[in-house]
């Protein structure tokens, strides 16, 4: 049993040296990615990042997963993200979001208003005047957004939306709010691994950090999660929500649950059970379809 696409994959790549990056996005080409997600932590520069991908792939489409808004003004993203569509034939996409005030306050930046921050800035970015030369199609701006607020803001300024730690009845609901014809992707963390003590712990340590964010239990609270679901690391029942877990029917079946309800990309997170610098590229070749 396989699953359908579309299937990104987003992983810190920030461990890899050069070659291992180059010989990371050429695999996930070959497997049958059709994104690679470049995310924006305290590493490489995901501009850059995406760019070199770009350069040393063919088809893949390259994305930033997510472009962080306080680390560039508006006409800078919109002309790096112009730049990587006309140099690639239109592979790249830019994915931006409002991160969180203690990640912009380790940036040196003073946080502002999400939703006035992030609407001031779509503006510059779907505005930009930019003199270089205009791909055949314009970059495609995909926005981080989970509550119904943020929601509402970037459908009708972007190109579509991602979401990241959230159930399949938040990818039916955004759905509804989006409309048909815009892009919806669902980033789903995924570990191989079906024996339920081993696979809670693992992903436990996965979502440690995000756990203790106010935004993600707001929106938790909101599909039916209580403040206990949050303490001690996170029930078995979030923890089960946040992570799919099992062997490949199961995991399948999960990303099924959102395809069903209007996901447009599945972006998988592939966790791997032994750590280290790579993904687990066995939970990726058992959902891509061959």
């Amino acid at each position: 049993m396989a699953a359908q696409s579309a299937v990104g994959v987003m992983f810190n790549t920030d461990r890899m040296v050069g070659d291992d990056l180059v010989a990371f996005g050429r695999r996930a080409e070959a497997l049958g990615v059709d994104t690679i997600w470049v995310p924006e932590l305290f590493g490489r520069e995901p501009f850059a990042a995406s760019a070199y991908l770009l350069s040393t792939t063919t088809a893949v489409r390259v994305a930033t997963g997510i472009a962080n808004v306080y680390a560039r003004d508006g006409v800078a993203a919109a002309a790096g993200a112009r730049t990587l569509a006309e140099l690639s034939g239109g592979r790249f996409a830019l994915g931006l979001g409002v991160s969180n005030a203690m990640l912009v306050g380790a940036r040196g930046h003073g946080w502002e208003p999400p939703l006035a921050k992030l609407a001031k800035y779509l503006d510059e970015v779907m505005g930009a005047k930019l003199a270089s030369p205009a791909p055949v199609d314009r970059p495609r701006v995909l926005v981080a957004a989970h509550g119904p607020k943020m929601v509402d803001l970037v459908a009708g300024r972007a190109d579509g939306i991602s979401t990241y730690l959230q159930t399949p009845a938040h990818t039916s609901t955004v759905r509804a709010a989006l409309g048909p014809d815009q892009e919806l992707n669902v980033t789903q963390m995924c570990l191989l691994c079906d024996e339920p003590t081993e696979a809670r712990r693992l992903a436990r340590k996965a979502v440690a950090f995000y756990i203790g964010l106010d935004y993600y239990q707001r929106a938790w609270a909101r599909q039916g999660f209580e403040e206990s679901d949050w303490v001690d690391g996170g029930s078995d029942r979030l923890v089960d929500t946040l992570v799919a877990w099992g062997d490949a029917d199961q995991i399948i079946a999960r990303l099924g649950e959102h395809r069903d309800a209007g996901a447009t990309e599945m972006v998988v997170i592939p966790l791997n059970p032994q750590g280290g610098a790579e993904p687990h590229w066995p939970v990726l070749e058992a959902i891509i379809a061959p």
